[in-house]
């Protein structure tokens, strides 16, 4: 039996998910928000001390997808057969009610104006012969000049702790001389400097970099947001990327959204509600609703809806267009079709330097957000001439608090033994001495990197899995190599006794045994161009007019900084049009 016809359905309660619901009630919209995973309250779920047990969140991943249910498969090319993602190491998709943002770290970038039309940029300053064969970069299709004023609200609801360059063409501080102009400063002032962050930040003054703290979405002092929601200050507990925060000071859904949005009588939240479709009337360019299935009783409901909304995590998003038939499958053979196509990463290598044993670096201490970073080799504010690869990498010290169980189990670098006397040393001397410096740096997209649906294996409700066909290119390993060389005089500076540099390495494959970052994208990119992307630049489906698809899964190309920032600004941007456009003539929307 079908539930009654709402005006809007929103697949997935993360970032994305909350926005759009928060924005579409406002509007006047009866929304119904479906999350696969279970409810989860802050004052239940982040409850003191549970919630900062190492072993049920770090080791147990309770806060994360369950893959004997639903999982992807990987390979790394083509002429290989793929295989399921079983165990959690790799990245870590979210589940529950906050998704992926009831777990991140708290990160909280903008954008490089120059990544939003990254295609348009090489090109103008390289020539487009200095793309690679197979490369397939794109522009996004919105500038940040559009963008700007919904990276401005995010902040606002996030409350993010940051310190600004430059504010309506005016220089305030000593935020990153690379960022482009803001309308307003931080809502919150600046996280403080962990001591490793600060040993860090002098080393790469001296050394000739720009660092700057970090923008972080972990509140540096108590703030209520615009939505009336309340955060504590952050105590530096070293229990976010994870976990959920006990004080209420790490940014989530569940506390800078949800608690205005339950209160909207419009607006109602069904958890345990696993999406198996898109439905779609005879012509298949209209979708009437979804049908779902209560993962606890096992019984399917269509929800009938005028207006549907995918905000799930990045491959879900993906995985529910290609069952659904909503646009042509990408082909890499033949290069046509668009859902699939430019599935990116990011490139990831954590390095350690270690101190003299008088320097006690603390890691214990720590904020997902928190730390000191410099751009000088990220985006375009370098030379690639001379380099010959596109892209770049962030440097920076995100100290987050390093758990025993993680302490012991990553001491003392390569060829430390895993046991006895020497390991015992090693743990010591890494945990009291020592820092860890990330190169955190873009993925290019490539014609034969991408998603579809797997021929063999299928999940628990009978649909078949994605397929993720992805592995590192000599672009992005020579990108990676090149930042992490600039790493090496900042450790000389610190003073390191010793120093475990770690990069990307030529033949070296996409390896899921070990964390990397969650910071999955593209699959289904928004472009101005319905040959080559899914989404036109208000997100919208260029296949199907009443569905907009809200994710990571927008990104043309993988970018140096985290996602969210971006997911933020891109949501709010589409519910701004959905609002102020869409409603008042249903259709195609098209650039004013």
């Amino acid at each position: 039996m079908g539930e009654k016809h709402v005006d809007a359905v929103i697949v997935g309660a993360g970032w994305a998910g909350s926005i759009l619901a928060k924005e579409l009630t406002e509007a006047g919209l009866s929304v119904v928000m479906l999350e696969r995973g279970a409810e989860r309250t802050t004052q239940v779920e982040g409850a003191y001390p549970d919630s900062i047990d190492e072993l049920r969140g770090a080791v147990r991943k309770r806060l994360f997808q369950n893959l004997s249910q639903s999982t992807v498969t990987i390979r790394n090319t083509i002429d290989q057969t793929a295989l399921p993602y079983r165990q959690l190491a790799a990245f870590l998709p979210g589940e529950g009610v906050g998704g992926a943002g009831l777990h991140w770290s708290g990160v909280h970038f903008r954008v490089a104006p120059e990544d939003l039309r990254l295609r348009s940029s090489v090109i103008e300053r390289y020539g487009e012969k200095f793309i690679p064969e197979g490369m397939n970069l794109q522009d996004y299709g919105v500038t940040y000049e559009e963008l700007e004023p919904f990276f401005d609200k995010a902040e606002k609801v996030f409350g993010t702790s940051g310190e600004a360059y430059k504010v309506q063409g005016k220089i305030v501080g000593n935020g990153n001389v690379f960022s482009p102009d803001r309308s307003s400063d931080f809502p919150l002032p600046v996280m403080k400097d962990t001591f490793s962050a600060s040993v860090f930040r002098d080393a790469a003054k001296s050394a000739g970099y720009h660092p700057y703290a970090l923008p972080a979405a972990n509140a540096s002092r108590q703030y209520t947001n615009t939505y009336g929601c309340q955060m504590g200050p952050c105590n530096f507990c070293g229990y976010c990327s994870g976990y959920d925060c006990y004080l209420y000071s790490k940014a989530s859904p569940n506390v800078n959204i949800l608690p205005a949005l339950r209160q909207d009588p419009r607006f109602s939240l069904i958890p345990n509600a696993h999406v198996l479709r898109v439905d779609l009337d005879s012509t298949k360019k209209k979708a009437t609703g979804v049908t779902y299935l209560d993962t606890r009783t096992r019984k399917e409901t269509s929800l009938s809806a005028d207006l549907v909304i995918l905000g799930a995590f990045q491959f879900n998003n993906v995985h529910l267009m290609l069952v659904s038939g909503i646009g042509k499958p990408y082909d890499p053979v033949s290069n046509t079709g668009t859902v699939g196509r430019n599935f990116v990463y990011q490139t990831i290598t954590s390095s350690r330097v270690w101190l003299p044993s008088s320097t006690y670096t603390n890691q214990f201490v720590g904020a997902g957000g928190a730390g000191v970073a410099i751009d000088d080799f990220n985006s375009m504010n370098f030379d690639h001439g001379p380099l010959g690869f596109v892209g770049g990498s962030p440097v920076w010290v995100n100290q987050a608090g390093m758990k025993p169980i993680a302490a012991a189990t990553g001491a003392g670098g390569g060829g430390t033994p895993r046991w006895g006397s020497a390991y015992k040393d090693a743990l010591i001397n890494t945990y009291k001495h020592s820092l860890g410096i990330d190169a955190h740096g873009s993925n290019m997209a490539y014609r034969d990197v991408y998603l579809d649906l797997d021929p063999t294996w299928k999940d628990a409700y009978g649909q078949p899995l994605l397929r993720m066909t992805f592995t590192w290119k000599d672009n992005d390993i020579r990108m990676n190599q090149y930042v992490v060389s600039k790493i090496e005089p900042i450790a000389r500076a610190m003073g390191a006794t010793k120093m475990n540099l770690v990069h990307l390495n030529p033949g070296q494959p996409f390896d899921t045994r070990k964390y990397q970052t969650t910071h999955l994208g593209g699959g289904a990119i928004m472009g101005e161009n319905p040959q080559t992307s899914a989404l036109n630049r208000y997100l919208q489906s260029w296949d199907v007019s009443n569905v907009f698809v809200i994710g990571s899964n927008a990104f043309p190309q993988g970018m140096g900084y985290n996602p969210t920032g971006m997911v933020a600004a891109l949501a709010y941007w589409t519910a701004h049009h959905i609002r102020t456009t869409y409603l008042k003539s249903p259709g195609p929307l098209v650039q004013a």
